[in-house]
């Protein structure tokens, strides 16, 4: 192992590093840091605290990973980082630990496109094969659902949630939370329709996509209320099974809607 760690690195000899982890010059791995097979870490970055990392993980340059929350009531105490498999973590990215006044974990699924200067805060749980672009900031509390993109400068304030297929603009600025499928940008944030061609690609059947498309309307277009909304939507569900992820987030929405 020590033919893979630059000489100028700085290892805690209680960190766990799989034999063929790669360490670049000049990064700081703390004690309480384990990092899984096949993963690199670029130079100057820094691990520090609870931090448990998978396997086949990218981490460039200048990472700040694992760092105490940027939050005044944490107190020291041993909350965690956990990252899945097969991510990468472009330069200069800070992904913080979790707190007491949530589930003390941050959390990062696999396969995740996170680029240059994101910040991802206290307690975040975010899903897999999401793209953060560059600069996007989340806030403490956040959920991202898998398959998320966020654009460049998108800012997302606390306890937001974010649902799976979603589309967020470059630019945009989160409120309220944002339910599956759908196409959000600007700020004010506003709904521009469901995220077809991401679903698309994804391999999301024609008449899947008609199906949510056709809930999309019954959403914002009906003038129904979110609760007759959410009726209406377990129906349709009926025949397009794709609809009950939106229908269940609609349920735990507690922020209110983007309109």
């Amino acid at each position: 192992m020590k033919g893979l760690i630059h000489p100028s690195a700085r290892v805690h000899r209680g960190a766990r590093l799989a034999a063929d982890v790669a360490v670049g010059p000049y990064s700081i791995i703390g004690e309480h840091v384990e990092i899984g097979e096949g993963s690199w870490i670029g130079a100057h970055v820094v691990l520090d605290g609870h931090v448990r990392i998978g396997r086949r993980n990218k981490i460039f340059h200048f990472a700040s990973i694992g760092a105490p929350p940027q939050d005044k009531k944490y107190a020291g105490e041993p909350t965690r980082l956990e990252i899945g498999d097969r991510n990468t973590i472009r330069e200069y990215c800070t992904l913080n630990r979790g707190t007491t006044k949530d589930a003390r974990v941050t959390r990062i699924g696999d396969d995740n496109w996170i680029m240059g200067y994101v910040h991802v805060a206290h307690d975040c749980q975010i899903g897999s094969n999401t793209v953060f672009a560059n600069n996007a900031q989340l806030s403490g509390h956040v959920h991202v659902g898998d398959w998320a993109i966020l654009g460049g400068f998108t800012g997302v304030v606390q306890f937001i949630r974010i649902g799976a297929h979603v589309m967020v603009g470059g630019g945009t600025i989160l409120r309220q939370d944002v339910p599956p499928y759908v196409t959000v940008v600007g700020n004010p944030a506003k709904v521009f329709g469901i995220n077809s061609e991401g679903l698309r690609r994804r391999g999301f059947a024609p008449a899947a996509i008609e199906g949510l498309q056709r809930a999309y309307r019954t959403l914002y277009r009906s003038g129904l209320t979110v609760a007759e909304a959410q009726v209406a939507l377990g129906q349709q569900a009926e025949t397009t099974p794709e609809i009950a992820l939106l229908v269940d987030f609609l349920k735990t929405a507690t922020r209110g809607i983007v309109r």
